[in-house]
């Protein structure tokens, strides 16, 4: 063999195996760089938002406060009792929603959670507080909604006293597309 063909043979080999070096990387690392829904279930937020308005599964969401109680009233003055161990605190997120085109109004109604999140990455889902003067979900026979006009409702949530400090705001999202919208107040 010449030495021009044993440096081609050598050229040839060293370019067949960076290749495979680089095919091995990509399939080692694919899982991790392109698997949405796993990083969407560990938490991720894809947008941080102050306030709103932002549109997330064709609802518009505004966080109008969100303030912390020690007890709440109903719409006769009454305290309503929410189980909660001793030490929690109510956090009560007063929100502006707007049913958009593509909202699917079921008995005018329709699904809207919000998770109420600190920066330690806790979270907390609302509780249902039956008698509250604004209506606590969006499927309430009593406050009908109308798409496209805006409509409020409160979220109520139970957080541990010492928690309250770190609250940074209330996340939404869509399932199916796996995003997430923080909405600081």
């Amino acid at each position: 063999m010449t030495i021009g063909g044993r440096a081609t043979r050598l050229v040839v080999q060293i370019l067949v195996l960076a290749a495979l070096l680089a095919l091995a990387t990509f399939v080692m690392l694919r899982p991790y760089l392109s698997d949405d829904e796993r990083v969407y279930e560990e938490g991720r937020i894809d947008r941080v938002v102050s306030q709103g308005p932002v549109t997330v599964s064709d609802v518009e969401w505004k966080l109008d406060s969100l303030k912390a109680y020690t007890t709440i009233l109903d719409d006769k003055g009454e305290p309503i009792e929410l189980a909660g161990p001793a030490g929690t605190t109510i956090v009560v997120a007063s929100i502006t929603v707007t049913p958009k085109r593509g909202t699917y109004l079921k008995d005018r109604g329709f699904t809207c959670d919000a998770v109420l999140r600190d920066s330690k990455g806790n979270t907390w889902d609302d509780t249902q507080a039956y008698g509250y003067p604004l209506p606590t979900y969006c499927g309430d026979d009593d406050h009908p909604f109308t798409m496209d006009k805006p409509a409020q409702i409160a979220k109520i949530y139970i957080v541990p006293k010492n928690d309250v400090p770190n609250l940074i705001g209330i996340t939404t999202e869509d399932f199916y597309l796996h995003k997430r919208v923080l909405i600081t107040p």
